[in-house]
């Protein structure tokens, strides 16, 4: 038995009754990365117990891959992928466009997913074969945008600060060549990508469960979302996404042959 919408939604109002109420709060945050800062709050430990509770319950065999609390049965079939709160650093600085990720991935390939904005009330949910928009102004399928050059494309990066000086230069070349570029917008990037207001989101140094939920929503709402030598996403790393043929293809020749 596969999930269906249902049990996505339950997983993301789980998630969300743990990271709404201390969402500016002033809550504790805690650093995982020694030389660096990686911040972890309860709001994201508790919504990932949450979330893996429910997935243990309903679906036993299936392995998880969590930010929080590591990973089980990840070489079977049926692989959950999540992160319950993709945009910590905003969590902690109040600023509303981190979100709830929870993908599914079969055969090592993900296939269904949701993106959960709990404080503007939005859902981004793919389910299999399409994806889908839930929030104000009402329920709809959605479609990327069919830009055709990176003249006319908007770009959203998280910051130029994740890349590399290598990684660095090939991004500048592609963002000096877009009509408007935008930073720190996280998970939420993925989601306008995915919806037609962005073109293109290009970033590095991502974990699986950065991008498990976004690959499959970006993919059924028509878009194309790869690594910077055009592969699939899974394993995350330096990622491309884009919501036409024409400017990923433009984009990935700047950025391949790292």
């Amino acid at each position: 038995m596969l999930p269906d919408r249902d049990f996505f939604f339950r997983l993301a109002d789980a998630a969300k009754a743990e990271t709404l109420p201390r969402f500016r709060t002033g809550i504790a945050v805690a650093n995982k990365q020694d030389g660096g800062y990686d911040p972890v709050t309860e709001g994201d430990q508790a919504a990932e117990t949450a979330i893996r509770a429910l997935i243990t319950e309903r679906f036993p065999d299936h392995g998880i891959l969590g930010e929080e609390h590591g990973s089980v049965g990840t070489d079977g079939e049926h692989v959950w992928v999540i992160d319950p709160i993709d945009g910590t650093r905003a969590f902690i600085s109040g600023l509303p466009v981190w979100g709830t990720l929870i993908g599914f991935q079969s055969s090592g390939r993900a296939v269904m997913g949701v993106m959960d904005q709990p404080f503007t009330g939005e859902r981004y949910f793919a389910d299999g074969e399409n994806a889908w928009y839930f929030g104000p102004g009402g329920d709809r399928q959605i479609k990327t945008r069919n830009c055709e050059t990176l003249s006319d494309a908007i770009l959203f990066t998280t910051s130029p600060h994740i890349f590399t000086n290598e990684e660095a230069a090939r991004y500048g070349a592609v963002e000096e060549k877009v009509r408007l570029f935008r930073y720190g917008v996280d998970c939420y990037a993925y989601a306008l990508l995915a919806g037609g207001h962005v073109d293109l989101v290009i970033e590095s140094g991502l974990k699986p469960y950065d991008v498990g939920a976004l690959i499959p929503i970006i993919e059924q709402a028509g878009g194309i979302i790869t690594n910077w030598d055009g592969g699939r996403p899974e394993a995350a790393g330096r990622i491309l996404a884009a919501g036409s043929k024409a400017v990923h293809a433009q984009a990935l020749a700047m950025l391949s042959g790292l």
